[in-house]
Formats: structure tokens, sequence, C-alpha cells
């Protein structure tokens, strides 16, 4: 059972009450369940997030039983509850649903009538339930984004017809041209530098010519070749790369966060960047590559996070929201 195939719930009459804030961080989710069944729910939930240098999980999971789950904790942001009863149940049931206790917050109810059919569930479909909170996040995280942005930044994505919300606490490092392989390649660099941690954000694209740019191996030599060109280190020669020894980089296509009309997909790449032939530096990073069907040029978003010896997973995630947020000409609202 895919995750498309989860039943969607709304709240109804629920929306018009008065609902609490949301309590809890970012990457934080409450787990109801019974103690049978809790190491491989948990597990899913909380497994290591691929490609960060250091082990953190997708999740931050909290446990209770069903017994334990009073008002004390209907105000978590994210809550997955997982109902087992032969004698209320004779079939499986998903749903899922948005701010039910609180605001924003994500919920998922499983209800299974025992254990053998949960699990088998819960095999096939644990990932993807993982991953429907995931994007749950990244969609809160765009809406926060909206208030405020670099009116800059998307004023120079604007002359490409696109739009992307830069968060104003970013500047922009460049706006430049190259030529790569006879391909004009168009670049715009931003850049959050505050504090012990970088943020960066590159929005670059080249013409159309083939359906094999999408692949994984195109999109990675494109990125080496653009960022190589770009970014540098202190070190004079010093570039960046893509590191493949360690947590080989990955791409999977995505689809558009709730879409509903079947719009656009991206091909996702994560991985770990590192600098060539210079300073020990790296980090994660997370990219995004899309089709301008107006212009017939092919638009990568890439972020990635420079923070030596701290924990990454909520600013990679927190700047990957802002990839997700890129319109084509033909998507401006």
């Amino acid at each position: 059972m895919a995750l498309s195939a989860l039943v969607m719930i709304g709240c109804g009459k629920s929306n018009e009450r008065l609902l609490t804030s949301a309590t809890g961080s970012i990457y934080e989710c409450l787990v109801i369940c019974s103690e049978s069944v809790k190491e491989p729910v948990c597990n899913t939930m909380g497994a290591d997030m691929y490609a960060l240098p250091q082990m953190e999980p997708y999740f931050t999971v909290s446990h209770v039983t069903p017994g334990q789950f009073d008002d004390l904790f209907k105000s978590s942001r994210n809550i997955l509850l997982v109902d087992i009863n032969e004698h209320k149940y004779t079939q499986m049931k998903v749903q899922h649903s948005r701010n039910v206790w609180s605001k924003p917050q994500a919920f998922i109810r499983i209800q299974a009538p025992d254990e053998e059919t949960f699990l088998a569930y819960w095999k096939s479909n644990g990932e993807a339930v993982r991953e429907w909170f995931v994007r749950e996040e990244l969609a809160r995280q765009i809406t926060f984004y909206r208030a405020n942005t670099n009116k800059d930044a998307r004023a120079k994505l604007g002359k490409w017809g696109y739009d992307m919300l830069i968060p104003e606490d970013f500047i922009t490092v460049e706006d430049v041209q190259l030529t790569i392989e006879d391909l004009d390649v168009d670049a715009v660099w931003c850049c959050n530098n505050k504090g012990p941690m970088r943020k960066d954000i590159i929005v670059y694209s080249y013409p159309y010519t083939a359906q094999e740019q999408f692949s994984h191996e195109s999109i990675l030599a494109m990125r080496n070749e653009v960022l190589g060109r770009l970014v540098s280190a202190q070190v004079p020669g010093s570039h960046m790369g893509t590191e493949y020894k360690h947590f080989p980089p990955v791409t999977r296509q995505v689809p558009a966060l709730r879409d509903t009309t079947g719009g656009f997909y991206a091909m996702e790449t994560r991985g770990l960047w590192k600098m060539l032939d210079g300073e020990a530096m790296g980090g994660p990073f997370v990219s995004l590559t899309r089709l301008d069907q107006v212009n017939g040029r092919v638009v990568t978003a890439e972020a990635f996070i420079f923070a030596a010896g701290q924990k990454k997973r909520n600013a990679l995630r927190q700047t990957e929201a802002v990839l997700y947020s890129l319109e084509m000409p033909n998507e401006h609202k």
C-alpha cells in the first residue's frame, strides 16, 4: 500500500475551534503504540538519516502507550497513533489529518485488527509514513518563509522567470554566467554565514538537450562542474567536490509538496560535499533538479551546510524547504 493510498481525512469543524500552538521542536514525533510493536515503529521513525556527517535520526522519537496518552500529549506537533484492537476493527485503516488538537500538527492514526496485520503493513509502508511527516515539516517551513524573504535574490531569479522563497537572512553572494561544455549556465548563489553554522543555496540552470540530463550521473557531473568553479576555500586551487566513498550520493524522484494536480516532479540528490585540493572541509548537501518547460532549461537548486562538529539535521531540512518553494515560469501564483 503506497503512501498515496492513505485515506485522506479532513478535520471538519475542528478547524473552526481555537487551537493551541503545537508543542515540541521540529522533527520530533510522538509515537503512541503498545510495547509489543514499539521497536519496529520507533526504529523506523528514528532511523539514522542518510548522508549526515554525524548520525542523526529522521525524527527524535518519544513513546507512550495508548493508556498513557492524555491531554498533556495532544498538543505535540507530530503524532503517530497505532491502535490495534481485534474487537473494534476487522481490517487495516490508515487516516492522516492536520491540526486535530493543536496547530500546526500532523497526525496519523493506523487501525489494525491484530499485530500480525499491522506489522505486515508497517514493513511495507513504514518509511512512507515517515516520509509523510517529513514533508509536513517541509511544508510548515515554507509557510514560515513566506513572510520574510530576500527580495534582491528573488529579483535576480526573476530575470530567468523563476521564484524561490530565499529567507531574508541570506545575502546574495554571486549572480554569474558560466560556460560549461558549450552550455550557458546561469547561477545565483546566496549564503547565511551567521554564527558557527554556514548555510548556502545555489540555483543554476542550463539548456535542456536530452532526458539523460536527469540521470544520477549527469546531475552529479554538472554539480561538480558548477560548484567546483564557484566554491573555493582559503587554500589557492581548492574547490568543492562530491564525496563518493562515505555515503555515496543518492538520487530519487520526488513530487511537489502537497501536490493534488499531478504537477511537478523533481530529481532529489542527497549526499556529502567536500573541498578538494585544500582544507579538510565538508558537510551535507541536497538538491532538486527540475525542467523549465517554458524556456527549455534544466534547473537545479542546491542547499549545503558547513558546521564543523555540530548537528546538522534541522538546519539542512530547513534549508531544503527553500528548495521546494522554487517555482517555474508557468507556476507563479
